[in-house]
């Protein structure tokens, strides 16, 4: 069965960590009949899109996992996002060939730390979404609270479209506030939708929440509003006006519901094909290298020449597989690709779709499809054509790891299997990395967080059988400079024969944004021209080791302003280590500081502990930026450096009874106190070698 393609939709499940994103796809695929039977997270199985033994032991999402279903004639194609901001790329990897998302919310919880940063990537990536507010059955539900919360922290135009029949162990199902209808979801699983009228008590409410919501759509329709004035609305004008606000990014309609009960998912799914856009609703552009890279529109039309973004590796049973997102055109088996960044061909042999971890081969596939194709030799954000064209799509944002850990295999033999985990895991996750550190010549890895990290080593304990020694967690300092220092530096070596002249002279500065900017301001060719790459070349290869504490130098600006070249000894060796001689010997006048990664830590506490937690943070050199308190829960939002939450999952437990949970994310780069960066600089000067 294969949709026509303003019947497909490519979506994204995404939300706070925790807030039933794998439990709703799972009853989406067993409502469209694509799995026969529900297993949940907690159930020991765990749910078809969490396949990795890790993420069935611990509960919680991985990786991304993709998988498609049929919903009345639409072909839904669904990707399965982590929570835990230690695993954001999978989110931004996702949306970056996303058409459409579905943001979910905790009805008790309500806008959560997380959920502001899925919408920052959403609105980073333009991505029309609807929400659905989930776990209306739990104590303390409350979806209204949680829409003013959507209205202030995320989008102003947040309006329901549903209304719940019924709060925590009351709820029954949902009110449609289109057709005034009311549903309930009879059956053991909910299979069963029964139509009924609205309770005479829920019908004030209802009238007076369908009058927000189509003052809110008739915003996007004329005809909607001619129909409101008439009195004579119906429901296609209402989805068409909905429809048109979504697209638009100008509306977000609210859906309500269970997943884990059952309740409502069948009306969200409907939602998802009235008002998420197809592959062809959503304008895309590639860059034509042929002419400067000059914008170019992709259509979603089979004759065009083919132009697909890989935007995911992995290495499964089937061997290392790439998933793509075709844009234009039709790949076929047999065909010829061409990787745009590499200029290498590569012939398609198998070419498949994917059901979490089970693929269905396929002969071919058509612009607005998700596929995965075998022994494609790339990484993550290339672009592959047929030939006809060369474009390039831009990549995705890729956040810099905030935490490395230096590993040890325990036995010889591990050395070798070390390098093959390492090399796969770096390609298959753009925040992974990993790097043999030049003066000790430990292993480090690097990543998003503790548990990044964590699941990374065991899975080479599992998947590659090494045994691992690993020291204490490394933050990633920078070293940056605060005031402007002034250079004039001639490199001169004779050796016999042609030697080696050139002489650079200028000043180094604080760069307000960025890690890095050269400036030539060179009249008069006192350095030849072909000679000033070399001298940029020369300070930036200064700046990957710092010799305050040898940490990597960020937020400097070189401005060239003279210099003097020799019409024999001059060359670019010569002009690369004149601007390396000079940049070291001015470096220290330049007052350079200590930089460190600074957290935004969200914490959430029954509200009896409001107290212990504060301590917590402000023991740990944390800023509180606020705490709010809902009903009996206090959040707290707080600033604090990373290299004081080490550690901290324990002592929020053991401060809240096991109570308390945080999530933590990257927010920037700060000067590190002045008495704290003694020590932390006197520690590195003593283990370097």
């Amino acid at each position: 069965m294969k949709a026509s393609r303003e019947k497909i939709r490519n979506i994204g499940i995404s939300a706070h960590i925790d807030s039933g994103k794998t439990t709703l796809t799972e009853r989406i695929l067993y409502y469209t009949r694509r799995i026969h039977t529900v297993h949940d997270v907690k159930d020991g199985r765990g749910p078809t899109m969490d396949f990795m033994e890790l993420e069935k032991e611990r509960g919680i999402t991985i990786q991304s996992a993709a998988t498609y279903c049929f919903w009345k004639g639409h072909e839904i194609n669904i990707i399965d996002t982590p929570g835990h901001v230690d695993f954001t790329i999978e989110v931004e990897r996702a949306l970056r060939v996303l058409d459409g998302g579905v943001l979910i919310l905790c009805a008790v919880g309500g806008v959560q730390s997380q959920s502001i940063t899925v919408d920052r990537q959403m609105k980073r990536y333009g991505i029309p979404r609807i929400a659905f507010i989930n776990k209306c059955d739990r104590i303390g539900a409350n979806p209204d609270r949680v829409l003013n919360q959507m209205r202030e922290k995320l989008d102003p135009n947040a309006v329901f479209v549903q209304l719940p029949l019924g709060l925590e162990r009351n709820f029954q199902g949902v009110i449609d506030l289109i057709k005034m209808k009311a549903y309930t979801f009879e059956g053991p699983l909910g299979e069963e939708v029964v139509e009924r009228e609205i309770p005479p008590e829920y019908m004030e409410e209802a009238i007076m929440k369908r009058d927000e919501l189509l003052d809110a759509a008739s915003l996007f329709s004329d005809e909607l509003t001619e129909a409101i004035l008439e009195e004579r609305v119906e429901e296609a004008l209402i989805h068409d006006a909905i429809r048109r606000g979504v697209l638009s990014l100008k509306l977000t309609p609210v859906f309500v519901g269970s997943a884990y009960k059952n309740r409502g998912i069948q009306p969200l799914i409907d939602g998802i094909v009235h008002y998420l856009p197809s592959p062809l609703d959503v304008s895309v552009q590639a860059f034509d290298l042929n002419r400067d890279e000059a914008p170019v529109e992709l259509v979603p039309d089979d004759d065009k020449p083919l132009v697909m973004y890989a935007f995911k590796l992995e290495v499964s049973p089937y061997g290392q597989l790439t998933y793509f997102r075709i844009y234009q055109g039709k790949v076929r088996k047999g065909s010829t690709l061409v990787n745009m960044r590499t200029g290498q061909k590569a012939k398609v042999g198998r070419l498949g779709r994917m059901h979490a971890s089970d693929m269905e081969e396929i002969e071919e596939a058509s612009a607005g499809e998700i596929v995965v194709l075998f022994g494609i030799d790339c990484v993550s954000g290339d672009t592959f054509t047929d030939g006809q064209v060369r474009y390039s799509m831009a990549s995705m944002y890729v956040p810099a790891p905030v935490i490395s850990l230096a590993i040890k295999p325990k036995s010889k033999e591990g050395h070798t299997k070390i390098s093959k985990a390492l090399n796969r895991f770096v390609k298959e996750d753009p925040t992974f990395r990993a790097y043999v550190d030049e003066e000790t010549g430990d292993t480090i890895i690097s990543g998003m967080g503790e548990l990044h990290l964590e699941v990374y080593l065991e899975r080479m304990r599992r998947e590659y059988g090494i045994d691992l020694e690993t020291s204490p967690p490394q933050v990633a300092y920078r070293e940056t400079i605060t005031k402007r220092a002034y250079f004039d530096y001639t490199h001169k070596k004779q050796t016999g024969g042609a030697g080696q002249y050139g002489r650079v002279a200028g000043y180094i500065e604080p760069l307000e944004e960025g890690e890095y900017e050269f400036e030539s301001r060179l009249t008069g060719g006192v350095i030849p021209k072909e000679f000033i790459p070399s001298c940029d070349a020369g300070f930036r290869a200064c700046l990957s080791k710092g010799t305050l504490a040898g940490c990597p130098i960020v937020g400097v600006k070189v401005v060239l302003e003279d210099g003097a070249y020799h019409p024999v000894d001059s060359s670019d060796l010569a002009f690369k280590q004149a601007a390396i001689g000079a940049f070291r010997s001015i470096y220290l006048k330049a007052k350079p500081i200590l930089l460190e990664p600074v957290m935004k830590v969200v914490v959430e506490a029954p509200s009896e502990f409001q107290g212990a937690v504060l301590g917590t943070l402000t023991q740990r050199r944390g800023a509180i930026i606020s705490t709010s308190e809902d009903g009996t829960y206090t959040t707290v939002e707080a600033e604090v450096p990373l290299a004081e939450m080490f550690g901290y999952a324990t002592v929020l437990r053991s401060a809240t009874q096991g109570k308390g949970e945080f999530t933590m994310e990257f927010l920037r780069y700060s000067p590190v106190p002045t008495n704290i960066a003694e020590e932390i600089i006197k520690e590195r000067r003593k283990n370097s070698p």
